[in-house]
């Protein structure tokens, strides 16, 4: 386990203290940081903070590394629809109705399981024994791009380009109704629902900037095909923001009331592109996950 002690100087007085220490150590995420401040493993003058802390000048800022966890979720040998591997990184077009990692409910049949059969030990720790490799998520029902890192350093690497909103992320869905303009930006911030608190929602009072943007890729009588670009990613952002202007996904269980005359399973969405900067060369890659066969049947159909 490694510690680190710093002292703080006038250059840091008054932020906070996730943000400082992101600072201070730019390998480690955002979210990694609130974890260990969560989990104690913080310490300002001896004792535990808060996430929402605010450091001081001369405050002696001082926390430890928790080594990589093995993690002792059972691998399965899960076939995986593969769009890119290296020693660093791994692209998947994930299935409709896999979930991404072992969460309650879902221990095994994920995408992590799949992944420590496929890739052994070679996945970073860094997210902990219940998520091994895995740097961001998509729905269970929503099919496509997701990649995972074999090592921390790829890990660091990913996580920043997220949190600088650098990686390419283009899904194409199937929405109710049809579309005036032929492209827009939906910029409202997403957060928690006021009274059901599994679902999210645009939250103008406690809700977190997300902007995405639309183009029109095919219209229909009762529906409209588009692609969206991710700027941000809330969770459920673009199924939130199409619901929030009148056009929510087809299929959707959770966001829609419309009805489905087609027997889905799920919201009507695809993470096709993804691209990123490579951890090692530094070299644009950009993968894209072929439509799922039930979705090209749909746009048939639906023509």
């Amino acid at each position: 386990m490694d510690r680190f002690c710093f002292e703080i100087t006038e250059n840091e007085d008054g932020e906070r203290i996730d943000k400082c220490l992101a600072t201070l150590i730019d390998s480690l995420s955002r979210s990694y940081i609130q974890r260990l401040i969560k989990d104690e493993a913080v310490r300002v003058n001896g004792s535990p903070v808060k996430g929402s802390y605010r450091v001081k000048q001369e405050d002696q800022l001082e926390f430890e590394l928790p080594e990589a966890v093995e993690p002792d979720i059972e691998p399965e040998d899960i076939p995986l629809d593969i769009l890119y591997e290296d020693k660093d990184v791994i692209v998947v077009n994930k299935p409709k109705g896999m979930v991404v990692h072992p969460a309650a409910g879902h221990y095994s049949g994920t995408l992590v399981n799949a992944l420590m059969f496929h890739c052994g030990k070679e996945l970073s720790g860094i997210n902990g024994c219940m998520r091994p490799g895995i740097v961001h998520r998509i729905d269970m029902d929503t099919t496509g791009s997701v990649i995972a890192c074999k090592n921390d350093m790829a890990h660091n690497c990913i996580a920043e380009q997220l949190k600088e909103h650098s990686l390419t992320r283009r899904y194409v869905a199937i929405c109710h109704g049809v579309l005036r303009e032929d492209e827009g930006t939906i910029d409202r911030p997403i957060g928690r629902h006021p009274t059901e608190r599994k679902k999210m929602a645009v939250n103008e009072r406690n809700g977190k900037r997300a902007v995405t943007h639309y183009k029109v890729l095919q219209r229909f009588r009762d529906y409209t095909y588009i692609e969206c670009r991710l700027e941000t990613g809330r969770t459920h952002q673009i199924r939130v923001h199409m619901a929030s202007i009148g056009h929510p996904l087809l299929g959707d269980e959770v966001y829609s009331n419309r009805k489905n005359p087609y027997k889905l399973q799920g919201q009507t969405l695809h993470a096709k592109i993804l691209g990123f900067r490579h951890p090692s060369t530094g070299e644009y890659i950009e993968t894209e996950a072929p439509l799922p066969e039930y979705f090209e049947h749909l746009l048939k159909v639906l023509e």
